[in-house]
């Protein structure tokens, strides 16, 4: 099984400087590249392959000291992300969608670049350091041991200009003992999620507790000069800021996914169209609610945690969850207002995210024994 580690690096400013000359190097060697390809297809007609270009990657570093600066390897796996991001551009074209063309990289867009090799271009010393080739020995805050073999390493900056190195590794995951317990789960935006059960994961509403910061710091942006020392410095304090959020988001995806999964053998959720239930300029409130509870993140954890335990994830047909009775199934319309199922046929009377998480756990099982 593959995953990635994360960890945060703290490089020194001789290291943060080594870093971002390895960004620029990269940046380069990726817009060569893909000049290269271009000019090859709209001149020649000749259509190049990664090959091709990793070829060329001696010539690159010896024309140009800041990619002559950057280990072979990164460039070389530079070339494989131009030819990666041309491959994607021509499946879209054949499959009818609207194809984004690759674009040239500009310093904002071009942020980690990756070592492909365990042995050359990086090693772990300890906890507390990293040797990377080029850069030296970084101070890294390993958490948490990294189980299995290290295949590559890829070093990140995010909009905050925080640096993190993560690991791509093979690993044989540990499973659990075996748990018949099924669950079906409903999620939502007035509580995360409702199961079966009774149970209910409230909402943190982790976009809530910064908006009055967040409104504030736009403000500010807003009223500084464009450019100004001030601007910038606002427009990274609101990076900060959303870089919590997200974090904190993700850390509670991560800690609910693995006690449910640590709870039930069986985890039955919707097969949801996050993309399409979001509908632009229509309902800003629900929209707003439905990005901050990033459902797609939490089903995609649960979903790999499910597969490394021996777990079952079962996703079901969302349609009419909500409106069908889970005690007789009759159909009970209501909108989005009415909070409370009441069955007419059968008198049962329950929360509508009870009686659809009670539906999902009947499909689940149904869709089991098929």
């Amino acid at each position: 099984m593959k995953a990635i580690y994360k960890f945060r690096l703290f490089p020194t400013d001789g290291q943060r400087t080594k870093l971002k000359t390895t960004l620029e190097g990269c940046r380069r060697a990726y817009n060569l590249c893909l000049q290269i390809r271009k000019d090859a297809y709209e001149y020649d007609g000749t259509t190049l392959g990664f090959y091709d270009t990793k070829k060329m990657v001696k010539d690159w570093r010896a024309d140009d000291p800041v990619i002559g600066a950057v280990h072979t390897h990164v460039i070389q796996q530079v070339c494989e992300r131009v030819h990666l991001a041309f491959e994607a551009f021509w499946r879209r074209c054949k499959a009818g969608e609207n194809p984004g063309y690759p674009r040239f990289k500009s310093e904002e867009r071009c942020r980690s670049f990756t070592f492909q090799d365990p042995v050359r271009g990086f090693r772990l010393i300890g906890d507390r350091t990293l040797r990377v080739s080029g850069v030296g020995d970084v101070r890294i805050k390993k958490h948490r041991p990294i189980p299995g073999k290290m295949k590559r390493l890829t070093i990140k900056r995010d909009e905050g200009g925080y640096w993190f190195a993560c690991f791509h590794i093979d690993f044989t995951p540990e499973k659990l003992p075996v748990n018949e317990d099924i669950i079906g789960i409903d999620v939502g935006i007035e509580n995360f999620a409702t199961l079966s059960n009774g149970e209910i994961i409230e909402n943190p509403r982790f976009l809530k507790r910064d908006r009055k910061r967040l409104a504030k710091l736009n403000r500010q942006f807003h009223q500084s000069p464009e450019g100004s020392e001030r601007s910038i410095k606002k427009a990274k304090a609101k990076v900060k800021v959303w870089n919590k959020i997200t974090n904190r988001r993700t850390n509670f995806a991560h800690q609910e996914s693995r006690r449910l999964v640590d709870r039930f053998g069986i985890i039955c959720v919707e097969d949801l169209d996050i993309h399409g239930m979001v509908s632009d300029g229509i309902d800003d409130f629900l929209n707003e609610g439905t990005h901050d509870v990033a459902w797609g993140r939490f089903i995609s954890m649960l979903s790999y945690k499910a597969e490394g335990a021996g777990r079952m994830l079962i996703k079901v047909n969302p349609k009419n969850t909500s409106q069908i009775c889970s005690g007789c199934g009759a159909m009970v319309p209501k909108d989005l207002g009415v909070r409370i199922h009441d069955c007419p046929s059968c008198g049962l009377k329950i929360h509508r995210d009870l009686n659809a998480a009670l539906n999902i756990k009947r499909r689940g099982l149904t869709s089991l024994v098929h």
